[in-house]
């Protein structure tokens, strides 16, 4: 395999101090890269220097100037005055340019017909139609849809989906990632793991999602100390081999330790008279007193505060409703929350996650409905934009601002400082301004203000977003040991595994589903709803006859409705398979055609999934 890119020497210092120094990384044709360490590491800066955004202060990068490399900032920046069109169609590609036209024509409800003419003549003569198809199913994943748009007018998320489907679409030879699941919902998620492990792409990436980190990487690169260890294997290999190469490490420390102290009473009786040797040993002292202070006691972050008392009513809701612009978010949903909850909330983006727990937590007081808290709740509310933070602020006054001393879960009060030091913030950085802390470090700061407030109903709403897997490793400890009520929104599909023992499904149009179960199962039951549904017209009895027993377990009404499901679900498979099979009517310049039976398929698709899991639920019912 050849080198596509390496760094030599790599040197950089970040507000006066040394990232790292003398580092060497190349990646090969081929490679899938996870780059990993606790935050403020380097990770990001290392990424931005392989991808050539600015100079390293020593070393430098050295790549094959044939390649191109496609580079995803964890906060992109864009143009001043861009809309999504102008952002995401290259100037110099003259296929994007025909198709960039084409996409703005047919937004127009009244297009010019000649224009449509000429461009389908174009499309055709560069054979675009199915770049032009490729485009579309990548702006469609990423939830991109109005190309006029003004990007300036755009969400953070928003913003993150469009730079990252800039980059599929360009499919560069080689990918430098920066926390690419940011943002997504798990659906879209798993779309990009097949996409990016499809073909022979080289790829770097940065991302705290362990589930996709395995799907998608094969080597495992771990910064520590300004160091690289590479480790070839999945997550689970390099936690094992990480392990090894630490208990190496403490025992090389716990050696020096002592020869050290040898060499020290050596030095205060060393003669006057200092001959070469001496001189040699001398600076050899020196060598090993500076691998000695360079402690290998590891630093763990400790999450133990204490939790305020939980009464018997803790939190209901009584048919809560909410739309917005005759948009229905959540339609007559009720829940009586009990003690030890564990609430998953998934959905698409845009189904309202967020909304329900503006309302959960008194944000937003529902258009319908009721909301009634117990005098007990105490909420800890982890918001997914994070804190408003004043860069100019010293960290250790963002923390007094709330307390100066906090009690902790063994009954023990300690100060703000002390707090601080256990969530890996060093009195150096206790002392600085919040502009010199990671992304990763402000989230974690932010984290422990909530949890400051000893929360008895703890909601967490993507909590694992630029989050260092480390931390999250104890942030998981801490949930699982966590006695109050815990609601989480999370794309980290393992999160959302380990720590949810229920789901609420926000369906979109308002419904909202409950689910006993976790994530992993809640998919495996719409697998196996799926092909229960491909079997059910031709192998499953009559409507009549699978109703004969629900009378004890189904209303009336629903016995109705799975006897109507059943019926839909088999006249749309076979709408399916007839649209589909009438593809091959078309002649292939018919592009008109194509377009809107793609559509009708697509539109079937989508109903089918939703029947199938309305069927699952009821059929669950039944059993």
């Amino acid at each position: 395999m050849s080198t596509l890119i390496a760094a030599e020497g790599l040197g950089h210092a970040y507000h006066d101090e040394w990232l790292f120094k003398k580092l060497t990384l190349g990646i090969q044709q081929g490679q899938r890269v996870a780059l990993v360490g606790i935050n403020g590491a380097g990770k990001s800066t290392l990424l931005k220097l392989l991808a050539e955004k600015f100079n390293p202060l020593e070393g430098k990068i050295v790549k094959n100037k044939s390649v191109k490399i496609g580079f995803l900032d964890q906060e992109p920046t864009f143009p001043d005055n861009y809309s999504i069109s102008d952002f995401i169609f290259s100037l110099e590609n003259k296929q994007q340019q025909l198709i960039k036209e084409y996409e703005e024509l047919i937004e127009d409800p009244n297009p010019d017909e000649n224009k449509l003419n000429r461009l389908y003549e174009e499309l055709s003569e560069h054979n675009a139609w199915e770049y032009e198809h490729e485009i579309k199913t990548i702006l469609s994943r990423m939830g991109i849809t109005h190309l006029q748009q003004k990007i300036s007018t755009l969400s953070g998320g928003q913003k993150k989906r469009i730079a990252l489907a800039k980059l599929l679409i360009e499919d560069p030879e080689m990918y430098i990632l920066d926390e690419p699941t940011n943002h997504l919902d798990i659906d879209t998620i798993e779309w990009l793991e097949k996409l990016l492990t499809s073909g022979n792409k080289t790829i770097l990436l940065v991302t705290h999602d362990r589930y996709f980190l395995d799907n998608v990487c094969n080597t495992i690169v771990e910064l520590d100390k300004g160091k690289t260890f590479t480790y070839n294997g999945n997550y689970a290999y390099f936690l094992e081999k990480k392990s090894e190469r630490e208990a190496s490490d403490e025992a090389t420390f716990q050696k020096n330790k002592n020869l050290l102290k040898k060499e020290l009473e050596w030095m205060r009786r060393m003669p006057a008279a200092r001959t070469t040797k001496s001189q040699s040993r001398i600076d050899a002292f020196y060598d090993l007193d500076a691998k000695t202070k360079q402690t290998s006691d590891k630093q763990d972050i400790t999450l133990k505060v204490k939790m305020s008392r939980q009464g018997n009513k803790i939190l209901e809701l009584d048919h809560v409703g909410q739309s917005f612009d005759d948009k229905k978010i959540i339609n007559d949903f009720s829940y009586v929350f009990k003690k030890a909850d564990r609430i998953g909330l998934a959905g698409k983006n845009g189904t309202g996650k967020s909304t329900l727990l503006n309302i959960l937590t008194g944000y937003l007081n529902p258009e319908r409905g009721n909301v009634s808290v117990g005098e007990t709740t105490v909420f800890g509310y982890y918001k997914q934009g994070g804190l408003a933070f004043n860069e100019k602020d010293r960290v250790i006054d963002i923390v007094k601002s709330d307390a100066e001393y906090i009690k902790m879960a063994d009954g023990q009060t300690i100060s703000a400082s002390q707090l601080l030091t256990l969530f890996l913030f060093p009195p150096k950085k206790q002392h600085g301004m919040v502009e010199k802390l990671s992304g990763g470090e402000k989230k974690r700061l932010h984290l422990m203000k909530v949890l400051m407030q000893n929360p008895n109903f703890l909601i967490l709403d993507e909590p694992t977003n630029d989050l260092d897997i480390d931390t999250l490793n104890v942030l998981e400890e801490f949930l699982e040991n966590f006695p109050g009520v815990l609601m989480l929104v999370s794309h980290d599909r393992y999160l959302l595994d380990k720590m949810s023992e229920q789901l609420f499904i926000m369906e979109g149009e308002g419904q909202v589903s409950i689910y006993n179960g976790n994530y992993s199962e809640y998919r495996t039951s719409l697998e196996v709803a799926k092909e229960k549904a491909k079997e059910a017209p031709k192998n499953t009895p009559t409507a009549a006859a699978l109703q004969k027993d629900n009378s004890q377990k189904l209303t009336y009404k629903e016995q109705r409705e799975l006897e109507e499901l059943e019926q839909t679900i088999s006249t749309t498979e076979e709408k399916i398979n007839t649209l589909t099979g009438s593809l091959n009517d078309f002649d292939s310049a018919d592009y008109i055609g194509i377009q809107g039976v793609t559509k009708d398929i697509e539109s079937l698709n989508k109903l089918m999934d939703k029947t199938m899991e309305r069927w699952l639920e009821l059929s669950e019912k039944n059993n």
